[in-house]
Formats: structure tokens, sequence, C-alpha cells
């Protein structure tokens, strides 16, 4: 019986925040303020909500929860929703970024401020609507509607070449899952439902799940986003707002991950077998050669947004190597990555809005009259190089373990990617943090504000933390990974065996 649930409100919560904001009068500086405090207050609710929904979770199966139900379009089209161990991770990273957004947002953007918190709350339904949704028709609306409001926050309040940044993210995305949408009628064709719990238990055909994997691999290679479509990227990064990029990096990049996730790996098994070479090869050009242009960036925002390919290089690899390790360190990975990189692009926020520049050349010696600056930009880039008692470490450490598991040569080729890293990062903050503080307008630089403080200080707690107890992310999808594997080799051996049977 149907009821709107925890998870329909959760999804539509943020649209209720956002046509209070629209039905506020005029565009003075009441209805701007009125605006941020209802943003925040609605985020903060939703959050709270998924706390409560995780709350009634039950981590020790892999079946879903939460489950709503009902007749949609008829014709097997139904509104169905449901978290499980996977997903409900994800769940919580969105509610969980969203305030953090909406406070970096606070004293940036002046123009147009009711559209802007507007887009933002329209955003995290949608993106709440993917990790929620057990329909293919359902989720490919979420999954195709989240790129109207990010396209608007790009194009709208984003920097110089924004035009160009915004239609470039637009196109690349949009192509990309065009043929995703046909492979969705042809699984309705097949199966005669989109229901997403009953295509996880229905087997196509050897050649039809190649053609059907591809199309879904070019909507989400593109969303990861894989080498080599990933140069939509570092534009839309450095040309988007600070909440646009730290959303950008901490979510929609992870919405690739879990249609891989949640369609290729259960649904397609033996194509997913044969073109794991491929993605291997690819993961490892993303993770070596996104380092080195990493390496002559004099961008930080460009900088972090090449780290964040490099990255989801590792998240692709270990999904492939269809072990535990690898894929529990994937999930870990993109939960930890959404954590880490969000903070990394506050932290560039905190000294853009200060300075106006992005060059990394343009500062120096901020460590002399912003410490507590320091502090927490040297916390996140040592998570971002992976170091041991942070959350960063975990995720690349399981990954290479699976993939050595997997193929030794694809983890040893993965292992200079941690060096790389560590050398871009490393070199990031010697630069801007250490030397010769001889600039005067840098000099003139006050440290972290309390509003600051608020929004990084919780960051670097949860970088720690999940440094040194993984637990918490790593229980809640044990189950859910460990049926996923299982199920994986028992579709093998089925079609191994029903191969012999035919010979």
């Amino acid at each position: 019986m149907f009821g709107f649930g925890i998870l329909s409100a959760l999804i539509f919560l943020p649209l209720i925040g956002a046509l209070l904001i629209l039905a506020l009068p005029g565009d003075g500086e009441a209805t701007q303020r009125n605006a941020r405090w209802i943003a925040l207050w609605t985020t903060l609710v939703v959050f709270g909500l998924s706390l409560y929904a995780w709350a009634q979770f039950d981590t020790s199966t892999a079946a879903f929860q939460l489950v709503e139900t009902k007749a949609w379009f008829g014709a097997g089209l139904v509104y169905k929703l449901g978290v499980d161990g996977i997903s409900m991770p994800f769940v919580l990273l969105t509610t969980f970024l969203m305030p953090f957004c909406i406070g970096a947002s606070w004293l940036s953007i002046s123009k147009r401020v009711r559209e802007y918190f507007i887009a933002f709350l329209v955003l995290e339904t949608m993106m709440i609507g993917v990790f929620c949704a057990l329909d293919l028709v359902l989720f490919y609306l979420f999954f195709e509607g989240g790129l109207i409001p990010m396209f608007l926050i790009i194009g709208i309040w984003g920097g110089k070449r924004r035009i160009y940044a915004s239609f470039k993210f637009f196109l690349y995305t949009l192509l990309g899952s065009l043929l995703m949408l046909v492979a969705i009628m042809a699984m309705y064709g097949v199966a005669g439902t989109t229901d997403i719990t009953v295509l996880l238990n229905t087997h196509f055909a050897s050649s039809v799940q190649k053609w059907l994997w591809l199309a879904f691999f070019a909507s989400f290679a593109v969303k990861m986003p894989m080498w080599p479509v990933h140069t939509w990227l570092p534009d839309a990064h450095v040309e988007a707002p600070t909440a646009g990029s730290v959303i950008l990096a901490g979510v929609l990049l992870k919405m690739g991950g879990y249609g891989f996730i949640r369609f290729s790996l259960p649904m397609f098994p033996e194509a997913t077998q044969y073109f794991a070479p491929l993605v291997w090869t690819l993961s490892i050009i993303a993770i070596l050669y996104t380092s080195l242009v990493a390496l002559v960036q004099d961008d930080m925002k460009k900088l972090i947004a090449y780290s964040s390919v490099a990255h989801m290089g590792f998240v692709t690899m270990g999904l492939f190597t269809m072990n535990t390790q690898g894929v529990q360190g994937a999930v870990y990975q993109m939960v930890s990555h959404g954590i880490v990189s969000g903070a990394l692009f506050l932290c560039v926020g905190v000294v853009y809005d200060r300075l106006h520049t992005r060059e990394i050349a343009a500062y120096g010696g901020l460590v002399k009259n912003m410490p507590l600056y320091a502090v927490a930009f040297m916390v996140f880039t040592m998570a971002n190089v992976g170091l041991p008692g942070t959350s960063g470490f975990v995720g690349e450490f399981l990954t290479l373990i699976g993939a050595f598991t997997a193929n030794s040569w694809v983890g040893f080729f993965a292992t200079f990617g941690v060096i790389f890293s560590a050398a871009y990062a490393l070199y990031l903050y010697r630069r801007v943090i250490f030397g010769v503080l001889d600039k005067p307008a840098v000099a003139a630089m006050k440290d972290l504000s309390g509003r600051e403080i608020a929004l990084l200080a919780p960051l670097l707690v949860l970088t720690i933390y999940y440094g040194v107890h993984p637990g918490p992310i790593l229980d809640a999808c044990a189950a859910s990974v460990d049926h996923l594997i299982k199920g994986y080799d028992a579709a093998l051996s089925l079609t191994k065996t029903a191969a012999l049977a035919l010979h």
C-alpha cells in the first residue's frame, strides 16, 4: 500500500522549500535574506529526516528497504522507491552536503538570490531521487532532471566562460544518457517492466547484454567522468560557483559509479566480465594521465578537478574487479571523495572570496596570517593524497587490494597514481600556504570567519573519523556488496554450465 513515506518526503521536501522561496514577494534585501534561511532550514530538515531513515535501516540485509510502490503510467511502469546498503550512504552524503552548499553561498551570491537557492533545492530533489528510484524510467527522469538546475547554476552564477562550460556540461551528459534511454526501452521490450527489482532477476542473452552494457556505459562514463570523456569536468568546475563545485564533485559524479553498481554489474554480468579489461585500461589512463595534467595546472580549481577524475579512476577500477575488496573500496572511495573534494572546493572558495582569483601564483605564505585555514587545508590535502589516518586512505587501499587480486598489473600501474597524487597535492599546498608572504593583498587576508569554521569543521572531523573508523560505511554496504558479488558469480557459473551443456 502506497503512502507518502520517508523516501518520498526526502525527495519532495526540497521542492516544497523551493516553492516557499518562489512565493516570496519582490527581490529586496529582506526577500534575499528569507530565501537564504528557507533554503538552509529546508536542507537541515531534509538531512534530519535522512538520519531518521538511517535509524530505520537494517544493515544486516541486502534487501531493499523503506519501499514505496504505486501504479504510475500503467503497462509495467511504477512509482517505486527503496534503498539498500549501497544507495543509503549516497542519500546521506547528498543530504549532508547540501546545507554546506547553502552556507558557502550565504555571502558570495548577491544576484538572483531566490532563483539560485531554488535551483539548489530542485537539484537536491533530483539527486536524492536518483539514489532512491527502483524503476528505470523514474531513475532516468531524476538522472536527467538534475542536468537542468546544474546547467543554470553554472550558466548564470558561474565565471567568465560560464556559458561555454554550462553548454559543454549539458551536451556531454545529455548525449551519453540518450543511449541509456534506448537501452531502457529495449529492456522493457524484453522484460515487459521497468521495475529494477524484477530486472535484477531477469537474464538477458549474452549478445544483448553487450549492447545494453555499452549503452549504459556511455551515460555513466560521461557522468563519472572517465577518460577520454572527462573534458567537460575541469571547465564546469572552474566556472561554477563554489557551492556548484562542491555538489558537482561531492554528489553528481557519484551518480555514474552508482549506476555501474545498480545496473551494469548485476544486470549484465557476462558483458561486465567481457568489458572489464577495457574499463581497467581506461581507469589506469585516467589515474596516471590526469594526475600528470594536474601537476601543470596554475588554477586551484582546475587542479582539484583533474584530481577528481584521477580518484574516480580508482572507483571504476575497483568496481570492475568484482571482488569484495574492490567494490567495497569503490563505494567507500566515492563517499570519502564526496566529503574531501567538497571540502577542498570550499577551501578554494574561502581564499577566492578574499582575493577573487584562483591562480596559485597569486598566493603564498598564508600560514602566517591564516593558520586555521592552513590546518584545515592540510588535513583535506592529506586525505586527497590518501594518507593513513584519513578517509582517503581506506578507499584507495581497498580498491588497490581488489585490483591486485583481480589483475596484479592493474594494481601495479594504479599504485603510481598514489605517488602522483602526492606530487600535485603537496605542490599546491606548498605554493599556497608556505613561502614568503610578500604580496600586500595576501598579507591583508584574514583567517577563517565563524561561518567558515562552521562549514569546514564538520568535514574535517568526518575526514579523520572515517579514516580511523571506517566501519560505519563498510558495514552499511557489506551485505549488499556481498549479495552483488554472489549474484554476479552465480550468473557467470550458470552461463558456463549452459555453454558446456551445449557442447
